[in-house]
């Protein structure tokens, strides 16, 4: 299946922005659509953006306009740009497929505060 490993969060002020980073390994995106999730304590594990396999992309409305995701197939990996980053971004990010899940990487943390 392959191994996820993300990467790129931090601690940023509000307005700030990050570039996240999900490594694959195997055939984990091989084939498939991949997306980034996120999770905020004491919350689900929403999905915040996704990319298919050709390109195309669709966004959580509260994202919209803000979180660019793309993807480089040569290199098994999948990013997320986030702009203008609020309060409510704070949670820890994974990727994963958009369908046919596999295990769950470690996540990576973002914190936007003053």
């Amino acid at each position: 299946q392959g191994r996820l490993v993300e990467s790129g969060g931090g601690l940023v002020q509000p307005g700030g922005s990050l570039r996240l980073s999900c490594a694959a390994s195997g055939s984990a995106f091989a084939s498939y659509g991949a997306a980034w999730y996120r999770q905020a304590p004491g919350k689900q594990r929403d999905l915040v953006a996704g990319i298919t396999r050709g390109g195309a992309t669709n966004y959580a409305d509260s994202v919209k306009g803000r979180f660019t995701i793309s993807r480089d197939n040569a290199k098994n990996t999948v990013y997320l740009q986030m702009n203008n980053l609020k309060p409510e971004d704070t949670a820890v990010y994974y990727c994963n497929r958009l369908t046919y899940r596999i295990t769950w990487g470690q996540g990576t943390q973002v914190t936007v505060s003053s």
